[in-house]
């Protein structure tokens, strides 16, 4: 058949095209397979101790115990699912039952809620030297510096540090630089000391405030020092970025500041957090109205999730800071709290649940799958808000990816929702997020007629390559 393209046409347009599509390729290399914690536990780091993790899941497991000691009971606290009366009405009144699915929902989000704060209660800990501990001598924080490594070098030698450990410097401000890189020398150096030239696996820097890329710039220029003063292997030390300042999402000459702080990161950049208390100050939002959920909130985020789609380049949301913790505390040797005072408490408590729980949702449901806790009391909410969304969407997710591997073909029609081939890279990322952090089992994801191999090769592509060759 005749053609205008001839092949001596087509080879210019062929080469520039494959010059552009491999710096798209490495620019943007798609999500890394290397699982993602599910929160981050930040805590002053003159409190940090090697086991902080087991003390936290015990603390988290007495409040469980003391204010929802039953699944049915922390179901209605947090809104698991619609709750039904005797008379079939819906709502969360005291004493109201669970439908049946609700309460098989409900038992198995808290079994492993319980396993989970038993057997990993925290999955990333961040020691703080930022707000969580506040400006001290420069004698008290040399000191919390080189105990905090010694901590960690502990940690690691005992196995009781979580799978994610790091710290968070000081902003490097002009009044706070100096500060910030003299407590990172000294953590570092002191950590690489007691423990022969190792550095925990997924350990991380997390630089907050961030206004400019000469910001990054330095604290690259600092690991680099750093590594070779400790012989540690170029590129040893990433870091976390903290966006939270205006100026970190929209520069000087109105361009999106995101990919200019990576780029000066140099390929060290792991992460990047959204900060929602700095970042809702910095615009002269109220503190009444400086929450999550506000409009403000959700136009950063979605710059950020924008700017760093397919980079794999990790994002997390910010805190909720109302905390679980009730306004009465009995002294010791004193008399007991009254009934009054402990319904008050009670109270208190599933408030502040209910509202971690709800922003815990709304983050995985703008796929925001990681976010900061800042109390052990919100760790139980923190893991039933990630389980109950995994466990709610299991069955449709598993049917899904199924019939998509069955087919092998680039699209599918699962009841009234069409999926292409893009689509089942995410349902395959969806089980191996669930499984990563307990919300759902190896045995459960086999439902989706995957093998474990194929599970844990984490490749939808390469699955179907497979497939399609055996068959």
């Amino acid at each position: 058949m005749p053609t205008a393209l001839h092949s001596d046409l087509l080879h210019d347009i062929v080469a520039r095209l494959g010059e552009a599509n491999r710096r798209f390729a490495a620019a943007y290399p798609g999500e890394k397979p290397d699982r993602q914690p599910v929160h981050t536990v930040y805590g002053g780091a003159h409190l940090f101790k090697a086991d902080i993790a087991q003390k936290l899941g015990a603390a988290a497991l007495r409040s469980l115990e003391e204010y929802a000691s039953d699944a049915a009971t922390f179901a209605r606290v947090i809104g698991l699912t619609s709750v039904r009366g005797e008379d079939g009405s819906l709502g969360h009144a005291t004493g109201a039952r669970l439908s049946p699915t609700t309460a098989s929902l409900a038992e198995a989000v808290y079994t492993r809620v319980i396993e989970k704060l038993g057997h990993e209660p925290v999955e990333d800990f961040r020691i703080d030297f930022e707000d969580g501990y506040g400006n001290r001598p420069d004698a008290e924080e040399d000191a919390h510096a080189g105990a905090a490594a010694e901590e960690m070098a502990l940690g690691l030698r005992e196995h009781t540090l979580p799978p994610f450990v790091g710290i968070r410097i000081k902003p490097l401000s002009q009044e706070l630089q100096r500060r910030a890189l003299r407590t990172l020398d000294l953590f570092v150096t002191t950590l690489v000391d007691k423990t022969g030239g190792v550095i925990p696996p997924h350990f991380v820097v997390t630089l907050p405030k961030v206004v400019s890329p000469e910001q990054v710039s330095a604290l690259i220029e600092t690991f680099e020092i750093l590594e070779r003063a400790n012989g540690l292997f170029p590129g040893s030390l990433k870091l976390e970025l903290m966006i939270e300042t205006p100026q970190a999402i929209i520069g000087p000459r109105g361009d999106f500041m995101v990919p200019h702080l990576v780029s000066a990161a140099r390929g060290r950049c792991r992460g990047a957090h959204f900060g929602t208390y700095d970042y809702t100050a910095g615009i002269n939002i109220t503190a009444l109205h400086q929450v999550p959920s506000h409009p403000a909130c959700d136009f950063a985020r979605h710059v950020l999730q924008v700017c760093l789609a397919g980079t794999s380049i990790t994002i997390s949301d910010g805190a909720t800071t109302v905390m679980p913790v009730g306004p009465h505390r009995a002294s010791p040797g004193g008399p007991p709290l009254t009934r009054a005072q402990q319904e008050e408490n009670a109270r208190a408590v599933h408030r502040a649940w209910k509202i971690h729980y709800d922003d815990v949702r709304s983050s995985l449901r703008n796929a925001y799958y990681q976010g900061w806790d800042l109390n052990p009391a919100q760790l139980p909410t923190r893991y039933a808000g990630v389980f109950s969304f995994f466990l709610e969407s299991r069955d449709e997710a598993a049917a899904r990816l199924k019939a998509f591997v069955q087919k092998a073909a680039q699209a599918t029609l699962m009841g009234s929702v069409f999926d292409d081939a893009a689509t089942g890279q995410g349902l395959l990322n969806f089980f191996i997020r669930g499984i990563n952090c307990g919300a759902l089992t190896e045995d459960e994801a086999l439902a989706t007629g995957l093998t474990l191999d194929e599970l844990r090769g984490r490749s939808f592509v390469k699955i179907l390559n497979a497939r399609r060759v055996l068959g």
